[in-house]
């Protein structure tokens, strides 16, 4: 194989590929990148579970396959001189030259590596800033608990032009619903994603047009020369909607920068796994934390309140969690008492709200 590609082009398709590289692979082939040259030079990894593939314009003299360590040509790469990257493979060598700079690098056996799963049918596209937004909003909510894996992804529910996703720890639950160019009118899924693929994807393909395919339990997500595939979960998820929808008797609305801000500068002294403390009264919110060997803090935020006054604790990361979902200035917090859950959710007029978002009170001390 030998090729030249542009220094910039390469290490940004490389260091989008590489992200998907296990820490531990299982065999070692699975720690490279594979380059395979032909009318384009093409970038992939897969570990089984994820694979992605970078696809880029190249200068091919020579067409060919190369496994080469992935984490450690991604350095390389971001690294190198603001010139052309030539790459030429050599015996058991791919060398690389750019500028003065040339490294040659042991390859890994090619025939070794696995073949990445095709890319599923494509079920409907969606712009990426959307998509983005929407991942981002949920995700918080997933678990990081591997121990049950229903509860590390992102649920979504297609039926037609409307997307459904949510996500729990069963201390939170995260939903948000929008609007999609489904390829059918008829069009039904539902499936678990993973969430920490499901946000990779979505950070880095919010600049295009996705297209989002799946079948046979793979997902697939593809936008401008980018593709990913993942395996899904089991489908089982709770009923979150039911949680959702109860009647609140309590309602404030209070502006979302000013909120966050204040919790912030007093969550500083509180400790950790603590609570802190709103005390929501006419015209105001009173945010309280401390009172330990750290110190304590408090300051006031104005809101509009409807219903009686309610003091209700929350772990503090939670609480941010979910008001920095919400797109509009207001966010609407429904209450019933200090020992149930609250319920954040966005306030664009009188429309239904796109982002929902549960979360457990603490007990206060």
């Amino acid at each position: 194989m030998k090729i030249r590609v542009n220094r910039d082009v390469l290490a940004d398709a490389v260091a989008w590929a590489a992200r998907v590289l296990p820490s531990r692979p299982v065999v070692p082939v699975l720690s490279g990148l594979l380059l395979e040259a032909g009318d384009e030079l093409s970038l992939s990894a897969f570990d089984y579970d994820v694979s992605a593939r970078a696809t880029i314009d190249a200068d091919v003299a020579e067409e060919g396959r190369v496994l080469i360590p992935g984490r450690l040509l991604a350095e390389i790469s971001r690294s190198l001189p603001a010139e052309d990257v030539e790459i030429v493979t050599e015996g058991p060598e791919a060398v690389l030259t750019c500028g003065s700079a040339e490294f040659g690098l042991i390859t890994m056996p090619v025939e070794d590596f696995p073949t990445l799963p095709a890319m599923p049918p494509s079920i409907g596209a969606i712009g990426g800033g959307v998509f983005a937004s929407a991942v981002g909003q949920v995700a918080p909510a997933a678990s990081r608990d591997d121990t049950l894996p229903m509860l590390t992804g992102i649920r979504v529910d297609i039926e037609g032009e409307s997307v459904a996703m949510a996500a729990t720890d069963r201390y939170r639950i995260a939903a948000r619903d929008f609007t999609w160019r489904p390829a059918g009118p008829d069009l039904a899924v539902s499936a678990m994603v993973p969430a920490r693929v499901l946000v990779e994807v979505a950070k880095s393909l919010r600049g295009g047009e996705v297209s989002i395919a799946m079948g046979d339990g793979v997902a697939g997500f593809e936008s401008v020369g980018r593709s990913t595939t993942v395996r899904l979960l089991d489908e089982q998820f709770i009923d979150y909607r039911a949680r959702l929808s109860a009647d609140w008797s309590i309602r404030a609305d209070v502006a979302v920068a000013p909120f966050v801000n204040a919790i912030k500068r007093v969550a500083l002294v509180a400790e950790r796994n603590t609570a802190i403390r709103l005390s929501f009264s006419q015209g105001q919110v009173l945010i309280q934390a401390g009172g330990g060997d750290i110190g304590r803090g408090a300051e006031v935020v104005e809101c509009e309140l409807r219903g009686d006054d309610i003091q209700i604790a929350f772990q503090s990361q939670f609480l941010l969690d979910g008001l920095t979902g919400i797109e509009s200035e207001l966010a609407r917090i429904n209450m019933e008492s200090p020992t149930r859950p609250a319920l954040i959710q966005d306030v664009p007029g009188d429309a239904q709200p796109a982002f929902r978002y549960l979360v457990m009170s603490l007990r206060q001390s």
